[in-house]
């Protein structure tokens, strides 16, 4: 299946220069494309790429554009985010390559009499269902999930399989979890009580707002007496761990294996890159950048990026310490020679 040119224009926008009949069928990298793909730039390293890309058309930068645009054999569309582009362009290309589910429950499901499904839902096989819960129109549930009581789902969700989405839950419009993720597990609350661990019931729910996706095995606790709150746009990788109680701000994102321990509050536009750990009980101020690996211990009340393991800084001041910590080797190897030194002449003096 293709689309012209003109029509993706038309449809996001961008300056095209060239020939908007041509028709491409799909994307492919910068040196892997043929004469029915299109492909972008984004990576500054791969300007060199350009002149041998055989492509029929090219996603490209004002900048880039004006810099290596004239080496490209085929069409451009310019446009000031060509990676963005992309996205919108390639949702395009799976959307007309997708074959519409079929409205419906499958015979192998087990659905509670009082929930509530909407007709223009899909309930795949081995899903079950159970009393109070509510599906609204067009929600895919795929295979083997399990949907708890009392739980709601908003129009338009694609639950993968084997997604746990326990009692009391609620998930907003355009929700995609992806396979094994678990919502509104039992949060870890225990107290302690002559060195025996006391379970503390966690009876809060996990609330997720609009256009939310979470990622294959990601699991996100319930709150253990207030709710653990998703705000609408966050996305989640896979193999996340939130603990209880935290509120992660509206289109926040976080890469795979991060840890955020209880009670820990997010503003908006945060981004948390991979591996790295959120203490509980703290604060994040709207549009911090954590980076990989980095473990956060205190709270950070003001916008940047950050990096380290302890203490957590300033990316810049941190880099300052990472060369500093380096340079550590020599530099007490010149004081032990300056104090050889101070020695001899206070020596020499007496």
């Amino acid at each position: 299946m293709s689309i012209n040119l003109d029509e993706l224009v038309d449809r996001f926008g961008g300056q095209l220069i060239g020939d908007g009949s041509i028709e491409v069928s799909g994307f492919a990298p910068l040196d892997k494309a043929g004469s029915a793909h299109i492909t972008f730039l984004t990576n500054p390293r791969l300007r060199h790429e350009v002149g041998n890309c055989e492509a029929a058309a090219l996603i490209i930068s004002p900048k880039d554009n004006q810099l290596v645009g004239h080496l490209f054999k085929g069409a451009r569309i310019v446009t000031r985010n060509p990676y963005a582009y992309f996205a919108h362009a390639a949702q395009l290309f799976q959307s007309l390559k997708t074959v519409p589910p079929v409205p419906g429950i499958h015979p192998s499901a087990v659905i509670d009499p009082a929930a509530k499904i909407a007709a223009s839902a899909t309930i795949g096989p081995f899903v079950t269902v159970e009393s109070g819960v509510e599906i609204g129109e067009n929600c895919l549930i795929e295979a083997g999930c399990f949907i708890g009581r009392n739980a709601k789902i908003g129009a338009g969700c694609h639950f993968f399989p084997r997604v746990v989405f326990l009692p009391e839950c609620q998930i907003g419009e355009r929700g995609v979890l992806r396979p094994g993720a678990v919502i509104g597990c039992e949060g870890f609350g225990f107290a302690n009580e002559d060195g025996v661990w006391i379970k503390i019931p966690q009876t809060g729910r996990v609330i997720i707002g609009n256009d939310v996706q979470i990622g294959a095995n990601t699991t996100i606790d319930r709150g253990a007496l207030s709710d653990t709150i998703i705000e609408n746009g966050v996305k989640l990788d896979n193999q996340i761990q939130i603990g209880h109680n935290c509120h992660i701000g509206e289109n926040s994102a976080m890469a795979g294996c991060v840890g955020v321990a209880g009670s820990a509050i997010f503003g908006k536009r945060c981004t948390v890159g991979g591996a790295a750990m959120i203490g509980g009980h703290l604060s994040i101020a709207d549009g911090v950048h954590i980076t990989a690996a980095s473990v956060v211990q205190s709270s950070v009340t003001e916008p940047g990026v950050y990096s380290g393991f302890y203490p957590l800084a300033k990316h810049a001041d941190w880099e300052k310490t990472a060369v500093l910590t380096r340079k550590l080797g020599s530099m007490r190897d010149r004081i032990r020679e300056l104090e050889k030194t101070i020695h001899s002449l206070t020596k020499t003096k007496k």
